[in-house]
């Protein structure tokens, strides 16, 4: 097994900075804007005292921090109250270095001296491997999603999840609040085309926090896939409501992954993530506005896609013609450190903004290019689309391709959306 030593922490951490530090003391709330606790706030006010004598594995990644920007981990090693065993690295790794698609390896971190394993991808059986290797009785997930069904530290959970009910895991979530807010958008996930994007049935932005959907998880899907529920329970977050985004808090905002550097990025993700299914447009990687910077190579757009977009009145957002240089190419490499032309999608009233429905919007315009093209994947013969993942099914696809307009596409998962809010509601903690 190939080991490497992590970087430490952000800052030392000792026990009586623990102690005497409460939630919140980086700083008051500015006036309108709510105080609120995570998970991991109110677990470290306790002293930990849910995990107390228990062995205990962490899957975390940077945004494992409290309001003082000190890290789960550090915090439990240097409090003196937690037996920790071991950490799990997600996509991008557990102190965050490695790009999309991308791991750090299996290692030692610096500061703690516990293994910190490669989780990225990790299918069920290597969960249970890892967890059994590690000796752990309780598992901690604490990372910050960005509410889009494709982000996937979700899976991750999902799958850990699994893993813990099989082999007997007591499952802890230290809950965040979901910076896009509470109110779920978009098409339902359908079994044919789920994939490392999309697990389970859930809708494109599903409105909730990942305890939330532990709790939905642990109800709907882990009794057939995993023979039994696990033994879960959530570290709630206190003072936040459904109806507030990561901009009506004063939490800090860690980066998630390379391209998700601020809060706004997070806002727009949910629609403009759809552009990783074109391949003839960039979502902006390596520019300092990923996936609000969209584009395709100048030669091929123009300003006529922003002038048709701002014609259209769309809620909450405006456009501004945008030319920039991609220096990530992700998955299409014709574009790396070319200049593109297109649009930077500037929200101006995120009450009334509909990612989902604006970039749905954005890919009928964009249709009309000669230039543009659905990203198909080699190594998928049967469903080499990958938009058709992003989105759950072919059906987005094909009704752009027959010319639909924004209406028609949105209305066609009205149904499957009033379906899922149903079947969430008894999951909701906020």
């Amino acid at each position: 097994m190939e080991r490497r030593k992590f970087l430490a922490g952000a800052g030392a951490v000792t026990v009586g900075a623990v102690a005497a530090t409460a939630p919140g003391a980086a700083g008051h709330a500015a006036p309108g804007i709510r105080h609120v606790e995570t998970g991991l706030d109110v677990l470290v006010r306790s002293g930990f005292a849910d995990l107390a004598g228990q062995r205990v594995g962490v899957i975390s990644n940077p945004t494992g921090v409290d309001s003082a920007y000190r890290h789960l981990v550090d915090l439990m090693h240097a409090s003196g109250a937690v037996r920790l065993a071991a950490a799990f690295g997600p996509e991008h790794g557990f102190r965050g270095s490695a790009q999309a698609g991308g791991s750090e390896g299996t290692g030692v971190d610096a500061r703690t001296g516990i293994t910190v394993y490669d989780a990225y991808g990790a299918s069920q059986a290597k969960w249970e491997t890892m967890f059994t290797q590690a000796g752990v009785d309780t598992v901690v997930f604490d990372i910050q999603d960005v509410g889009a069904r494709f982000y996937t530290y979700i899976w991750t959970m999902y799958t850990s999840m699994m893993a813990a009910a099989r082999v007997g895991k007591r499952y802890v979530v230290l809950d965040r609040p979901n910076p896009v807010g509470g109110r779920a958008y978009g098409p339902m996930m359908t079994a044919g085309y789920t994939s490392g994007v999309g697990l389970k049935e859930i809708v494109q932005q599903h409105g909730m926090t990942v305890g939330e959907l532990a709790r939905f998880f642990n109800a709907e899907f882990l009794p057939a896939e995993a023979g039994r529920q696990v033994d879960l329970h959530v570290v709630r977050c206190r003072h936040w409501k459904r109806d507030k985004l990561a901009a009506d808090t004063d939490l800090p905002w860690v980066m998630p992954s390379p391209n998700m550097p601020t809060a706004e990025t997070a806002l727009v993700y949910p629609g403009t993530g759809l552009f990783e299914g074109v391949a003839s447009i960039t979502e902006g990687r390596g520019t300092c506005r990923p996936f609000e910077l969209i584009g395709g190579l100048a030669a091929d757009f123009d300003y006529h896609w922003s002038d048709r977009l701002n014609a259209r009145e769309l809620p909450g957002v405006e456009f501004r013609e945008a030319y920039f240089t991609p220096t990530s190419a992700g998955q299409k490499p014709a574009l790396l450190n070319k200049l593109c032309a297109g649009v930077e999608v500037k929200v101006v009233d995120r009450a009334t903004y509909d990612p989902i429905r604006t970039a749905v919007a954005m890919l009928v315009e964009a249709h009309k290019y000669p230039a543009f093209a659905w990203r198909r994947d080699s190594w998928d013969a049967v469903r080499p689309y990958w938009i058709d993942k992003l989105t759950g099914s072919p059906r987005l696809r094909t009704m752009i391709d027959a010319g639909a307009d924004v209406d028609d596409v949105v209305g066609a998962w009205a149904d499957e959306l009033a379906d899922f809010n149903r079947r969430r509601e008894p999951h909701l903690l906020y």
